[in-house]
């Protein structure tokens, strides 16, 4: 068997090519590695999730000294450009480590690496340096490109994306950002606290429209109030032109807002168009990958990762990478493909990375959606008092669990440490655990007390909701022994048990 990978220095080729890897020599006679990257390593790793958590660091120190008025003096200001010399450094050596990676995969008998563009001739056929190669499974790992709106005017305007930012070592006075999703929730407080007068279009009342309305809310205080944000809600852009200091973009309540250059955080589009997929039958729409990673109108390619347009995430795109290699060893054999299924987990790095948004598993509303009854609890990162010692009190954190058997289904938060907790969550959930099982205690004081008052409330909740069922005439105790305590009564010395959240 010989299987071609498209994008091999990315996060979901280079899982592809490890695990194929493996069997090269038994299922696979040859396995062809192709990127054309320069100088290759990945968009997390280059202009992703790695470079801009290294310059979200600099506006976090900036403004907790800023902020903290135990601390006297001017604030410090960003040295932009010793910040993208460090970012350089670090990102060049990573990238580096992953190129060196997938290029050792090549001492083995039967994998070649070609450093060049490939290009569909028809279903079966590549073209990769003015020669053809016929893999019997070829897949495409091309990751994604930055989403320009269309939008009157737009061609006649510089955008600024976050990759320029990341490599910007002088910023303006001002700037208008377009998408408030994750990548624009990291980027402006960065770009707040380095100096730029920011103003923000979001088209909802609020941003986070995955969560309950409370985090938005918490967010959007948080952006105005800690780092002097304008964020004008519930606008659409209607146009955009040049100005002598920098662009004008009009909004359709009729408001018009200015700033010397134009940020565009709006998303991205899988990376298919040097591909040549108008010779073959494949015509990438919506739904055009199934949950196998292969396409539906040719099982012999796979797509994991970014060009899928599933779910652009760092890790869903290696999970999918791996799923895509071990379901081709699978097809070869004759053996069923599987379907990947994860667990939702996301977390972006809010507040300049200080109070990072997380989402584990169900919310509220999606639960209901996939019939469970649930009790949720609801804490204020302000309620704990180690959250106020630590000079970090904004935000909140909410579980949701199934009322009948105390599964948890799901985790959100905003707030500080919320990022280190998502791992405990993401335990709980993917076990299936049922609440009353999980101890509650932490070791004084530390921040995940934030978690100790979610188990103990939905436990509660629980127990309350299946203390007693009827069977005939006789009442008796649902499930599990109520008699048996299996929650320890930790309480933060602190600030006192809140109240259930019904």
């Amino acid at each position: 068997m010989h299987v071609a990978v498209i994008g091999a220095y990315g996060s979901a080729g280079s899982a592809v090519a490890e695990e194929l890897h493996q069997h090269v020599g038994d299922s696979v006679d040859q396995l062809t590695l192709i990127d054309d990257g320069d100088p290759g390593g990945g968009l997390c790793i280059l202009r992703g999730c790695m470079p801009s958590k290294e310059v979200l660091s600099a506006a976090e120190h900036r403004f907790q000294g800023r902020t903290d008025e135990r601390l006297e003096g001017r604030p410090h200001e960003i040295n932009l450009t010793k910040t993208v010399e460090r970012k350089d450094g670090h990102t060049g050596g990573w990238a580096a480590h992953r190129r060196d990676g997938v290029q050792a995969l090549t001492e083995t008998d039967g994998v070649e690496f070609i450093d060049h563009t490939a290009e569909f001739v028809d279903d079966r056929t590549l073209r990769v340096r003015n020669e053809t190669i016929e893999p019997d499974y070829v897949v495409i790992a091309t990751g994604s490109s930055l989403n320009v709106p269309t939008l009157p005017g737009i061609e006649d305007v510089d955008i600024t994306t976050s990759a320029d930012i990341l490599d910007a070592t002088r910023l303006p006075d001002s700037g208008v950002v377009m998408g408030f999703g994750s990548v624009g929730m990291e980027m402006t407080p960065y770009l707040a606290e380095a100096g730029v007068d920011v103003t923000v279009i979001e088209h909802d009342e609020r941003p986070l429209d995955d969560h309950a309305p409370a985090f938005g809310d918490a967010l959007m205080k948080l952006y105005r109030e800690e780092f002097d944000i304008d964020i004008r809600t519930g606008v659409y852009e209607e146009s955009v032109e040049s100005t002598a200091d920098g662009v004008r973009l009009h909004l359709d309540s009729g408001e018009t807002v200015t700033g010397e250059e134009l940020y565009a955080f709006t998303g991205r589009n899988p990376s298919l168009d040097r591909l040549g997929l108008e010779h073959t039958s494949i015509t990438p729409q919506r739904g055009w990958v199934d949950a196998t990673m292969q396409t539906t109108t040719n099982s012999r390619v796979y797509v994991p990762g970014d060009a899928n347009g599933r779910d652009p995430v760092l890790h869903v795109a290696k999970e999918q990478g791996y799923l895509a290699g071990q379901n081709i060893i699978a097809a070869d054999r004759g053996e069923p493909v599987e379907p990947y299924q994860h667990v939702d987990h996301r977390v972006t790095f809010a507040g300049a990375g200080l109070y990072p948004v997380v989402r584990i598993g169900h919310t509220t509303r999606s639960a209901h959606e996939a019939g469970h009854t649930t009790v949720t609890a609801t804490r204020e990162a302000a309620d704990d008092g180690v959250f106020r010692a630590k000079d970090v009190p904004h935000g909140l954190a909410r579980i949701v669990v199934d009322a009948a058997d105390g599964t948890v289904l799901g985790y959100q938060a905003m707030h500080y440490h919320a990022d280190a907790m998502a791992k405990t969550m993401q335990v709980l959930i993917e076990m299936e655990l049922d609440i009353r099982e999980v101890p509650d205690r932490a070791y004084h004081p530390t921040t995940p007390e934030i978690l100790d008052g979610l188990i103990r409330e939905t436990a509660a909740q629980v127990d309350d909701t299946n203390w007693l069922f009827h069977r005939g005439s006789e009442l008796r105790p649902a499930g599990r022994d109520p008699t048996v305590r299996r929650h320890h009564d930790s309480r933060s010395i602190l600030t006192p048990r809140p109240a259930m959240i019904k």
